[in-house]
């Protein structure tokens, strides 16, 4: 009797372990004086996250334009007022907004009006301040969404719309190596609209759609290849957005599609894509998955009526759902509400999340996040602790703070760009026992952009994000 007790405390213990856990709360922001849309009563669309002066900033769209919310104390959000940035476009019609970062601007597109613009928005004074230095409907009026490949400084601008054009321009390449004067490199049609885009070392995965999903070598971009596509696969909808893992054999995608699986789709061979597997929230009501993203071997979906949806991807096949957080207070229904957007780059670790409704829901860190996957860098140990890297955006030279608690050492430092190769070597540190502090002199000749400086001792090595403005 006693082996049978004990037989069933054990799987009822490994069951309650395996179970999903709700994410701890933080704080959240909203403002009731900014107006609903007239469609799905949404004042908010898409998030996202910078870290700039040791501070880290919420971005959140709202049918009146860009707000900047401050979380570095993430119990008490408060929006930075002399941040906003008005939208070209404002006003009830005004459903999506989307935002990427580079080299110390925030560049911010619209869907939904003839007078909308690509905006650049210099980040630099924050928390302090913005100030927009390009504001223009030249060639970029409206896009649904943009995608940057940090590491080829090209913005992949979706559905593509502008005054005088009769339709879309399915994807527009967009060179930013001078950040505030943007360069159409490419507007290409030869695969079908493109709602939604991940590029990475200039292989481009595209979310089209009913027409499904594509995968183009932009290389070059003026002659760009199609390397495969796939146009059917199991429970098909419409193909909305999608993140590669960090070891780019798998691509995890979301169907915005009424109770729709999420997808992993083999990629490792681009003759042969395919569905490898299947998922979802293990929700029974009516809901759908939106956007995605990936960070080290979690994957973070934001569900209409469901909140955001964390998934533990070590196998990729066999996804597991281990946390959970419902930002909506909306009965489900066949309508577009609840959450939008989630970000989970910041330093921190902390979890941003966009409800249509309901605003900003910052959730605590669920991991240490000892990888990055944009530039597959494993740091498997901590090495130092409380290490300060400035100025962010860095020019001529970064500054580093460290502290060391027991023996004196010697620390090797790198800069590592986002497809992990080193491109530029510093001479080796002797450091003290106690506070050091290093002054790391940039090569002029390396393109602005964002990198990774890379300590390294006996023990291991670790990545810190740098940004490079000269």
């Amino acid at each position: 009797m006693n082996k049978l007790i004990l037989f069933l405390l054990s799987f009822i213990s490994f069951n309650a372990f395996a179970q999903p856990q709700e994410a701890n709360l933080l704080g959240t922001w909203n403002d009731p004086d900014i107006p609903p849309t007239s469609f799905y009563d949404n004042p908010y669309n898409e998030v996202w996250g910078l870290a700039v002066n040791n501070s880290e900033i919420a971005v959140i769209g709202s049918t009146l334009g860009t707000h900047f919310i401050n979380v570095t104390d993430p119990n008490n959000p408060v929006e930075i007022t002399d941040a906003f940035v008005a939208g070209a476009a404002q006003g009830t019609s005004i459903v999506h907004r989307d935002f990427h970062d580079f080299g110390g601007y925030l560049y911010a597109v619209c869907d939904e009006s003839g007078s909308s613009t690509l905006q650049v928005i210099d980040i630099s004074n924050l928390p302090s301040s913005t100030n927009v230095v390009y504001d223009s409907n030249e060639f970029l009026g409206r896009a649904h969404n943009i995608f940057i490949d940090s590491a080829a400084a090209r913005i992949y601008a979706c559905g593509v719309r502008r005054p005088g054009l009769s339709g879309f321009i399915n994807l527009q390449i967009i060179d930013i190596s001078s950040p505030v004067n943007p360069v159409v490199l490419n507007e290409y049609n030869s695969i079908p609209y493109v709602h939604d885009i991940y590029v990475e070392n200039n292989i481009a995965y595209a979310n089209c759609g009913t027409d499904g999903f594509f995968t183009v070598d932009f290389t070059d971009a003026t002659n760009p290849t199609i390397l495969g596509s796939m146009t059917t696969y199991e429970q098909q909808g419409y193909n909305h957005s999608g993140w590669l893992d960090r070891n780019g054999q798998y691509y995890y995608m979301a169907d915005e599609t009424w109770n729709s699986d999420l997808k992993v789709v083999d990629v490792s061979n681009f003759d042969d894509m395919s569905v490898s597997a299947t998922f979802n929230a293990d929700q029974n009501l009516t809901t759908v998955p939106h956007n995605l993203i990936v960070r080290c071997d979690l994957l973070y979906v934001s569900y209409y009526y469901e909140g955001v949806q964390i998934f533990d991807i070590s196998d990729p096949n066999a996804p597991t759902r281990s946390y959970y957080y419902d930002t909506s207070t909306r009965p489900n229904t066949t309508n577009y509400e609840g959450a939008w957007g989630v970000y989970p780059f910041l330093p921190s670790g902390n979890i941003l999340v966009s409800d249509m409704q309901n605003g900003l829901f910052v959730l605590e860190s669920i991991s240490e996040h000892e990888c990055e996957n944009i530039v597959s860098i494993k740091s498997p140990h901590k090495i130092y602790n409380n290490i300060i890297t400035f100025p962010q955006p860095a020019s001529d030279f970064i500054q580093i703070e460290l502290k060391i608690l027991n023996n004196q050492e010697i620390a090797k430092f790198e800069l590592v760009n986002l497809t992990g190769i080193t491109v530029q070597t510093f001479a080796p540190q002797n450091l003290a026992v106690g506070k050091n502090e290093i002054t790391l002199d940039l090569n002029n000749s390396i393109p602005n952009g964002i990198y990774f400086l890379r300590i390294s001792n006996e023990k291991g090595s670790q990545s810190h994000k740098v940004i490079k403005n000269q």
